[in-house]
């Protein structure tokens, strides 16, 4: 496959997970430990460069930046397997660069590993609705209106922050890059497994959504 999609790849989940752990950082500090607002600036944030990521890098890769979208795109059979195999890398690859870079923009320590406990049968619920949520709107908006797949998602993520118990990782490269930072995004090492279990179960509930209030897939993704 073209280089040049797994490189946009790479840097779009890349710039994303420096999103989402920089503006963590970022609210954290300047919230006075208000947990309330600095969420809204971390949601606000990535919401803001998810719309930004999509327009700029949609047309050369399709802008999935997320392994259950992937997924969903090879089973639709608009991905080989060896393509999405190389997706999944190039996003995982991205989202611990994401992350190192964060890190070092706050003069943190690069390398580290989150205590911060995300467990339950809440959070797990809250990954699939999440995982199914993003994914239907993908699907659905594709096949609606495409010009405004870049707005759907972003506007979808900023509320799932908010509606979800998880905060809505929705998404198992960002999953595990979060496992790897000692900030407000963090998630315990251990905990990540049930959080992709459950995204990818969202995602293959999304498919079923789509197809039974369409009747069949939706079109091809924004490539």
């Amino acid at each position: 496959m073209p280089f040049h999609k797994l490189a946009a790849e790479v840097l779009g989940t890349a710039i994303l997970l420096a999103t989402v752990v920089g503006s963590g950082i970022m609210g954290d500090q300047l919230a006075g430990g208000n947990v309330a607002l600095a969420l809204l600036a971390n949601s606000i944030a990535t919401g803001a460069i998810l719309f930004v990521l999509i327009t700029m890098i949609g047309p050369l890769s399709g802008a999935h930046f997320n392994p259950v979208v992937t997924l969903v795109m090879a089973l639709r059979r608009e991905l080989t397997p060896s393509t999405a195999a190389a997706y999944v890398v190039a996003q995982i690859i991205g989202a611990i660069i994401g992350v190192l870079l964060a890190h070092a923009m706050f003069d943190l320590d690069l390398m580290q590993i989150s205590p911060k406990m995300r467990s339950g049968t809440g959070q797990w619920i809250s990954e699939a609705t999440a995982a199914a949520g993003l994914v239907v709107t993908i699907l659905l908006t594709l096949r609606a209106a495409p010009q405004a797949i870049a707005t759907s998602v972003a506007l979808y993520i900023t509320a799932a922050y908010w509606f979800t118990a998880s905060t809505s990782f929705a998404n198992p490269a960002v999953t595990i890059a979060r496992a790897l930072t000692n900030t407000f995004a963090g998630i315990r090492p251990g905990d990540a497994p049930a959080f992709i279990a459950a995204q990818i179960v969202g995602a293959l509930i999304a498919l079923a959504i789509v197809r039974a209030v369409t009747g069949a897939d939706a079109p091809k993704e924004l490539a």
